[in-house]
């Protein structure tokens, strides 16, 4: 698990950066310890990866989800509910915000930025040196900056998920260690974790991991897993 998780827990970034496996893959780590968890779905840009997909998954394993009120239809504006904001002002329960890519998606997030910054949080900036956009230090801190303009929220910490999803090796890996660390130079902000399939941990010398399995799949394994059934 991440060290020095607040109860208030934000995931951004950039499209496939990884977000909503990430936010996922926490709010179960949290159940397993014990805690009550929400998972908030803040993602009303990004039709393809959401963590409302699982909500039913999540559910049953008694992890609360609260997501737009037309998250998982073919309607084109999902609504911001109450219960989101409810969520993110309560403190007895753990948070976990998933929150669409880039600035775009991070306009829901301005809307909760006073709660938020009235409270102690992370805001985990995941990056992804293999996904387009952010393949050099540059690039990240950019999108990071504007992120946070549009949020009106400072990250607090970045999340390095570079990753090719089935097909990363330990090589992958460890060849973006470097990168990682020049993001964090250019932002100024910690790495919190280098983010690593379960499989593959044992097997990475790396310092401060969280280990990940996959639960988001790209779009088309999603069809031809849908044409399997």
């Amino acid at each position: 698990m991440i060290n020095l998780l607040n109860k208030l827990t934000i995931i951004t970034g950039h499209y496939g950066s990884g977000k909503t496996n990430i936010a996922v893959n926490l709010a179960l780590d949290l159940k397993k310890m014990g805690k009550e968890v929400i998972l908030v779905d803040l993602d009303i840009v990004n039709p393809y990866f959401r963590s409302a997909d699982f909500t039913e998954e999540l559910e049953a394993k008694g992890i609360e989800v609260s997501a737009p009120v037309y998250a998982n239809t073919n309607l084109d504006i999902p609504a911001l509910t109450a219960a989101i904001g409810q969520a993110i002002v309560q403190r007895e329960k753990y948070v976990i915000v998933d929150v669409g890519g880039d600035d775009a998606g991070a306009a829901a997030l301005g809307r909760y930025s006073e709660d938020i910054m009235a409270r102690d949080y992370n805001m985990f900036y995941v990056i992804n040196r293999y996904r387009y956009l952010t393949r050099d230090a540059e690039e990240a801190a950019e999108i990071l900056s504007e992120i946070e303009l549009m949020g009106k929220v400072k990250a607090t910490g970045i999340l390095n998920n570079s990753n090719l999803s089935y097909e990363t090796s330990v090589e992958d890996i460890l060849s973006c260690a470097a990168y990682a660390e020049e993001v964090s130079q250019e932002t100024g902000l910690p790495i919190a974790a280098h983010v690593i399939r379960k499989d593959l941990l044992a097997q990475c010398p790396l310092e401060r991991t969280y280990g990940v399995d996959i639960f988001v799949k790209p779009v088309w394994e999603k069809k031809q897993d849908s044409q399997d059934s």
